[in-house]
């Protein structure tokens, strides 16, 4: 068991996508338990990944490729993981702002929160205040994840957690927000809880607002 988790770990750690859906189903046929193979294997080498970011012995491109072959490896594992087993460290809607269609990003701290073992429910592209708004009641979120890269779209942040603050639902949710142009200060400036200046980072900025 240990051997197949270890091998499953470092396909992750080096982004074999391939490779990793091959030990994930090996994982499966040998009665592996599938959180054991999803915390032993995958969960537990995004975190390293995550690490080897924030030392700056991994980058973007390293980063990319290893959260597709967690990825990869989670479609095959999902099916296999009932409601009752999951414990998901807590749920995120996700969403670039307003008038923004950049998503690479986005989809980027998708993937690494996944990887750390949340629940996300991806918005897409240009989600209105509105459509944030309705993700609280509608998926039961713990955290709004708001990405902006532009200057001009990232003002479309303050009036999303107005409107969150009009609807009485403010106390439900912690806001987190992202982008290359926005910054810790600009984050207490519009009210949200917490700033993430990567996706490693929005990983235990996530979790550390999940424990406030």
């Amino acid at each position: 068991m240990e051997d197949i988790l270890n091998q499953i770990y470092f396909d992750v750690l080096r982004g074999r996508q391939k490779e990793v859906i091959k030990g994930v189903r090996l994982a499966l046929k040998r009665n592996i338990p599938p959180l054991s193979i999803m915390n032993g294997g995958m969960i537990a080498a995004m975190q390293e990944v995550g690490r080897l970011f924030e030392a700056e012995e991994y980058y973007v491109p390293e980063m990319l490729v290893s959260a597709r072959a967690m990825q990869a490896g989670m479609n095959i594992l999902k099916p296999c993981i009932t409601t009752k087993d999951a414990h998901p460290a807590g749920k995120i809607a996700i969403g670039t702002v307003e008038g923004d269609i950049h998503d690479i990003g986005k989809n980027l701290v998708k993937m690494m929160l996944e990887g750390g073992g949340f629940e996300v429910i991806d918005l897409g592209v240009d989600v209105s205040p509105s459509i944030f708004i309705s993700s609280v009641a509608k998926h039961h979120v713990d955290i709004l994840a708001m990405s902006a890269l532009i200057t001009t779209t990232m003002t479309n942040m303050r009036p999303a957690i107005e409107q969150l603050e009009k609807s009485g639902v403010r106390h439900q949710v912690k806001v987190l927000i992202g982008g290359a142009p926005l910054t810790e200060e600009y984050a207490h400036q519009i009210g949200a809880d917490g700033y993430a200046p990567d996706a490693s980072r929005a990983v235990t900025t996530a979790k550390s607002l999940l424990s406030r």
